[in-house]
């Protein structure tokens, strides 16, 4: 891929250049993707997700390299691809969106044990992995909430 495509896909469509929270925003870019697998089967909406997350590995390390930088904050690729995730255990509605939104800010920021040691792989499985890692525990989180009636 094209150096500004890299830059493109990396920083979430642009979300990832504000200059305030771009983390937040990269994971706003987020919901609109998670709106596009609403009419989708869960094993293809699980597929769609894997797809996403090996790219989001390829374009994190290629961006890494362009920015000669470890995880700069204009990649926001892998907050999308974390709140891919965390969307995956429930149906997509405004609620969820809404709820999953906030707990996957909140382990993203945290980094709760071991998601602090994944950063430190290499290349962009460290930069994503973290995030993928987040998603798991918010959207864990969100199916238990929606098993005992909570949202």
């Amino acid at each position: 891929m094209k150096e500004k495509t890299i830059k493109f896909l990396a920083s979430g469509f642009g979300s990832g250049l504000l200059p305030v929270a771009p983390g937040t925003f990269g994971t706003l870019a987020g919901v609109p993707i998670c709106l596009l697998c609403l009419p989708l089967p869960w094993f293809l909406r699980l597929l769609f997700v894997l797809a996403l997350m090996a790219l989001s590995v390829y374009i994190t390390g290629r961006a890494e390299e362009i920015y000669q930088r470890k995880d700069d904050q204009r990649i926001v690729i892998d907050e999308i691809i974390g709140f891919q995730v965390a969307m995956l255990p429930v149906a997509i509605t405004g609620l969820h969106l809404g709820v999953a939104f906030v707990l996957f800010r909140l382990f993203d920021i945290l980094k709760p044990f071991p998601l602090n040691n994944l950063q430190r792989l290499p290349g962009g499985w460290g930069v994503v992995l973290d995030d993928v890692g987040a998603g798991i525990y918010a959207g864990a989180l969100l199916f238990f909430f929606g098993w005992f009636g909570i949202v």
